[in-house]
């Protein structure tokens, strides 16, 4: 066995054979693990996947994401498998079956001769041998799965597109299935689901989403697929990493020039999504970052603010660049969120999920709630103190 340390704290238990050729190995043999390994032969209603790498998790460049949940795009080689095209019971036309144990699904797979699917096997079916972030492609397409809200449990095949590159239905947009993989995050003695509809198709239909279940839990939305074939070995076990919610960061210089000079780069300072792009305008050169904050707004997830200024002869405009950290060490711009006339400071809010960025114009001082979720910066409208009869002024 070997431990593999992936992005984002998560541990990879792969499963190694032994390179050295024996004694009597010719010297002109292909290297087994050189050459492509026969597909078997066929089983009824079964798919087969081929040995291939499996990039698991969602890489961090990529929205919507969970980091405190999946992998950040590790690349994992996976060996081949079957794998039933539809939920138990396998049938075209069939409701699956629900209302089962953990226990009771593996041992519906155990009469047929199969095995619950590891939870990093259900992902590998479903992105298929290109690894898009979801079954049909690399984009998210409202009703392609049926996705839209829980306790789904359609008839398997009732949506002929909703298929992988590999030919497997129903990866989304029905129950959640049982894997054999423990959760390996945060909370022991809970299991890995995967597949299910919720309310967020877009998140919930990506192939890498999964959440968790008590062993003992039986549900109107939660069944099993088969899977056959020696298991793969590789697991998630992510060390999730949390910390202070915010945090300034006063004496790093070389934190508060790298996000200057992404202000700098950006084609405007303009409120909205920090995409760079085209000749920067007059007011993002002549940004002049003063301070620095590292925002967690989820476990292993930590984001980058740099707040100042930029004076230019036509005006002053002031703001906060959103940005992450990359898995090659540099940032990437996610946001700009203005402050207008004043230098922007930031405050914590009720949740790690948001912040508070204050700023003020020729009305007065205000602030805007800023929220992180799924990877996405939202930015909310100016809240002003408002004077009320009885207590104390309130945000409004």
């Amino acid at each position: 066995m070997a431990i593999r340390r992936a992005a984002g704290g998560a541990a990879l238990l792969l499963a190694c054979s032994d390179p050295t050729p024996g004694p009597d190995a010719s010297a002109d043999a292909v290297p087994p693990w050189g050459a492509p390994s026969p597909e078997p032969a066929p089983r009824p209603g079964m798919v087969w996947i081929p040995a291939g790498t499996l990039v698991a998790g969602t890489p961090k460049d990529r929205v919507p994401r969970v980091p405190d949940a999946e992998m950040a795009g590790e690349a994992i080689e996976m060996t081949g498998f079957f794998i039933d095209r539809y939920p138990h019971p396998n049938e075209a036309g069939a409701i699956p079956t629900t209302h089962v144990t953990w226990e009771e699904a593996k041992a519906l797979c155990q009469r047929e001769d199969k095995r619950l699917c590891t939870e990093l096997e259900l992902e590998r079916a479903c992105k298929g041998p290109t690894n898009q972030a979801y079954a049909y492609g690399p984009t998210f397409r409202q009703g392609v799965c049926g996705e839209g809200g829980r306790g789904v449990a359609n008839p398997s095949g009732l949506f002929a597109n909703c298929r992988s590159g590999f030919g497997v239905h129903d990866t989304h947009g029905t129950v959640w299935v049982w894997t054999a993989s423990e959760w390996g995050r945060e909370t022991v003695g809970l299991v890995a689901l995967r597949g299910g509809s919720g309310d967020s198709g877009e998140l919930v239909a990506r192939c890498a989403h999964g959440e968790s279940e008590k062993p003992a839990a039986k549900r109107p939305d939660l069944g099993l697929r088969c899977c056959a074939g020696p298991a793969n070995l590789a697991r998630v076990t992510l060390d999730v990493d949390r910390g202070p919610a915010l945090k300034l960061r006063p004496n790093d210089e070389e934190l508060i020039k790298r996000l200057e000079l992404l202000g700098k780069a950006l084609p405007s300072l303009d409120e909205g999504t920090a995409m760079p792009g085209g000749s920067p305008n007059e007011a993002a050169q002549a940004f002049d970052a003063e301070r620095a904050w590292m925002w967690r707004p989820a476990g292993n997830e930590q984001l980058f603010l740099g707040g100042g200024c930029s004076k230019t002869k036509a005006e002053k405009t002031c703001g906060v660049v959103v940005a992450r950290d990359t898995a090659e060490g540099t940032l990437a711009p996610l946001a700009f969120v203005a402050t207008d006339e004043w230098q922007p400071t930031l405050s914590e809010s009720e949740r790690a999920e948001s912040v508070f960025i204050h700023g003020g114009d020729r009305n007065g001082a205000f602030r805007k709630r800023v929220t992180y979720e799924w990877g996405r910066i939202g930015i909310g409208e100016k809240q002003r103190k408002k004077r009320r009869k009885k207590g104390k002024p309130r945000y409004e």
